[in-house]
This record gives C-alpha cells, structure tokens and sequence, in this order.
C-alpha cells in the first residue's frame, strides 16, 4: 500500500479538546466530526479522505495533531495517550490489527 504525507492546516480558533476524544462504553473511540472537517477544509483536503477511507487515515491525524499540540505544550489528554500506548502496544507485539475489547 503507498503511503503520501499531506500538509495538514490546524485553524488557529481550533484546540485540540474541541475535538472531544473520547473511549465509548464499548471500547470505541468517539469524535467531534466537525473538527476534522473544519481541518480537512482548512487544508484543502476532502473529508472522504477521513470519514470514507481506512480508519488509520483520521487516526494518524488525530494522534500528529496531539503529538504537536504536546510538543508546543498543550495538556494531556487521557484518551489520546491511551491510544498511543495502545498502538505501541500492538505494535510491539507484532499485532498488526486492533481488535474491539472482548474480541482478540
């Protein structure tokens, strides 16, 4: 599968916790959509290439995102830390794909 690096535009009015991550009772992992859409418009990006293609798409987003909102010396946020460990995680034990909780 080949991979192509996109130039993403955060706007200025946008924070990281308006994007309201959060873990669902069932394991799943919930967003506020118009945060990533207000981004993919910002970066000239269709919101196809988010919503409609695989997860790891909006997912790579999400955590770069976090990644440089920590970097510039924005809060913890809980749920993307536990995504990242997760993802370490699975990778460190040569998992290559996640499973909901209850069904590894």
């Amino acid at each position: 599968m080949q991979q192509q690096l996109t130039r993403v535009a955060i706007p200025d009015d946008i924070e990281f916790s308006d994007l309201k991550l959060a873990r669902d009772p069932d394991g799943a992992v919930s967003f506020d959509w118009a945060v990533i859409e207000r981004i993919c418009h910002a970066s000239g990006l269709p919101l196809e290439m988010m919503r409609d293609a695989p997860e790891d798409n909006v997912a790579s987003l999400i955590i770069g995102w976090y990644q440089a909102h920590r970097a510039d010396g924005g809060a913890a946020d809980p749920v993307a830390d536990d995504l990242i460990a997760e993802a370490m995680a699975e990778d460190a034990a040569g998992q290559q794909f996640s499973h909901q909780p209850g069904r590894a």
